[in-house]
């Protein structure tokens, strides 16, 4: 495989922005939910597993970047409406960490405004949708510059340099990301799209989230990932998941819905027990996270309706199911699984089309 750095280090822009230069570009990028889960990490952002996820449509960031020639770079950020430094200094260090790859940003001031259509603390990757809305945004600026076709494994290969999960976020229905032997062209750099290889029924699915805590992580994906590093169970998970990946591979191409759920659910709670045993310890699940599960299960083997269940690294729950099942599971919410829900929220999504632009 190529040297991909390298590669997009030579192919750059170095040259002299124009004096009058100057514009604004926008993207939507939505969240994804993960299949298989990344959980630990290695070198530059490499992930210690692949992982396979479904790509939302309505939980998604909005970002823009407004644009002007400058002596020097200037940069601030706002989110929905409001200057936030915090947030503001970890893109800017992205920005800086990686001028090497965009120079002609030194030769800019950018204005970033960004929001998002999900609530805060609802359970879903913030990180995914935002940071490769901004990426999505970045290589648009690039490209009005160089003025080339826009490059989505180049998206998805910076989109995963600001935040791992945001690399599965720049395609529509499925990606993977990690390499495995399981798919020829996959990559730790980046994600591959996987919607040419999936039955038609998994482009049906509906996520509907249900809130089951507002209340802010107890841990950060990024403390959580670092924990894995000193994790006496790390390398029979990261075997347990290669296997998963192999698996769910197949059952994704032949429609088998049976693996589907048996591996979605499975992986949710090996995410759940992996952080139950690290050191420290924490337990993101809730009481009402674990009558939620026990409800659904109980659900499907009285119905035999496919739906399933997925956990992120927090307390609330995605519920995975096809589309024609919809009248009957959101019957189910409404009537039962929302009384566990923090002020009875959840939220209505399904299987999207990946990022578009906004301007």
């Amino acid at each position: 495989m190529k040297d991909l750095e390298n590669l997009y280090k030579s192919e750059a822009y170095r040259g002299e922005v124009p004096n009058d230069y100057q514009g604004k570009v926008g993207w939507q990028s939505p969240s994804n939910i993960a299949l298989v889960k990344y959980w630990g990490k290695k070198g530059k952002q490499i992930p210690q597993n692949p992982s396979i996820s479904f790509t939302l449509s309505k939980c998604r960031s909005e970002t823009f970047i407004g644009f002007e020639k400058a002596d020097s770079f200037g940069f601030r950020f706002f989110f929905e409406g409001k200057e936030n430094p915090a947030f503001g200094a970890k893109i800017e260090k992205f920005l800086l960490d990686y001028q090497a790859f965009f120079p002609f940003i030194n030769q800019l001031s950018l204005n970033v405004e960004s929001r998002n259509t999900f609530p805060h603390s609802s359970g879903i990757a913030s990180s995914a949708s935002s940071m490769s809305a901004f990426v999505m945004c970045l290589l648009d600026i690039e490209n009005q510059i160089v003025i080339k076709q826009f490059d989505f494994q180049k998206a998805s290969y910076f989109s995963r340099l600001a935040s791992g999960s945001a690399s599965r976020s720049v395609y529509p229905k499925m990606a993977l990301w990690g390499a495995t032997e399981a798919y020829e062209g996959s990559s730790d750099e980046y994600a591959v799209p996987l919607e040419n290889d999936i039955h038609p029924i998994f482009k049906t699915y509906r996520d509907s989230i249900l809130i089951v805590s507002g209340e802010k992580k107890t841990v950060s994906s990024r403390a959580g990932h670092g924990l894995m590093e000193g994790n006496p169970y790390a390398p029979a998970r990261y075997a347990q998941a290669n296997q998963n990946i192999n698996k769910l591979l197949a059952a994704l191409k032949s429609g088998d819905l049976d693996t589907f759920i048996n591996i979605t659910e499975s992986e949710a709670l090996q995410l759940h027990a992996l952080m139950l045993c690290s050191n420290p310890s924490f337990i993101l699940m809730k009481p009402n996270t674990l009558r939620i599960i026990e409800e659904v299960r109980n659900f499907r083997n009285e119905t035999k309706i496919p739906l399933c269940f997925t956990l992120d690294a927090g307390p609330n729950v995605h519920l995975l199911y096809p589309e024609k099942e919809a009248e009957k599971v959101d019957d189910f919410i409404k009537n039962t699984l929302a009384t566990y829900c923090n002020e009875g929220r959840w939220i209505a999504d399904h299987v999207g089309d990946g990022p578009k632009p906004l301007l």
